[in-house]
């Protein structure tokens, strides 16, 4: 069997928990440098630079949100192949059963050859 996609969209989730934490750390720094009393030059280089980090930490946030959204999809993707996969075996076994297919090498169970099956003489694959 191919992913699982229950396992996918945890990692998703963890991904976006990663990233919410990164986010709320990059607020946590940027409050608590411009809570700095430090005066003069070097007081504010200190807290641009930690803007500058902080605004890294955001992109790499959003990095997180998208490569959440990205195997997200992948997903729903793998979902729907399996589905038509599974779809497909049924198909076979009832063209079979009722002897509308007299004889066929299928691939092995659940495997994505499964996608390139064409059932003769079904012209939308259903029995």
């Amino acid at each position: 069997m191919y992913g699982d996609t229950d396992v996918m969209r945890r990692h998703a989730g963890r991904l976006r928990e990663q990233g919410d934490a990164i986010r709320a750390m990059a607020d946590q720094l940027v409050s608590q440098a411009e809570a700095v009393t430090w005066a003069g030059r070097a007081g504010d280089a200190m807290r641009e630079r930690i803007r500058e980090r902080a605004t890294r930490l955001r992109e790499a946030a959003e990095r997180h949100d998208h490569a959440a959204d990205t195997l997200e999809s992948h997903s729903q993707l793998v979902d729907e192949l399996k589905d038509s996969i599974a779809e497909t075996e049924r198909r076979a076994t009832a063209l079979l059963d009722d002897g509308a297919l007299p004889s066929f090498e299928s691939p092995a169970p659940g495997h994505k050859d499964w996608l390139a099956v064409t059932l003769p003489g079904v012209g939308d694959r259903s029995p």
